[in-house]
């Protein structure tokens, strides 16, 4: 996987709603889940990071990436695949 460090701008529809993301690592040194409301950024430094809204909210997100590559290379987590 390409080092790249990540931003997410989340927006919610309609907008009183959340979203909830989890970053991880395959080998546990990063195990993080949040919530985030309309228009809150979140910051993936690594690791996997789905996220998603419950029924009756469409969530969107921005992604911004940074990283001394500029390859975007992605795979699921083997346990998900």
């Amino acid at each position: 996987m390409t080092h790249l460090e990540e931003t997410y701008y989340h927006g919610l529809n309609p907008a009183q709603g959340y979203g909830n993301q989890q970053d991880w690592t395959e080998d546990g040194t990063l195990d993080e889940a949040m919530s985030m409301s309309n228009h809150d950024v979140v910051l993936v430094p690594r690791g996997h990071h789905p996220c998603g809204a419950p029924c009756g909210y469409e969530m969107y997100y921005l992604n911004v990436m940074a990283g001394p590559l500029r390859k975007w290379r992605f795979n699921n987590h083997p346990d998900h695949a």
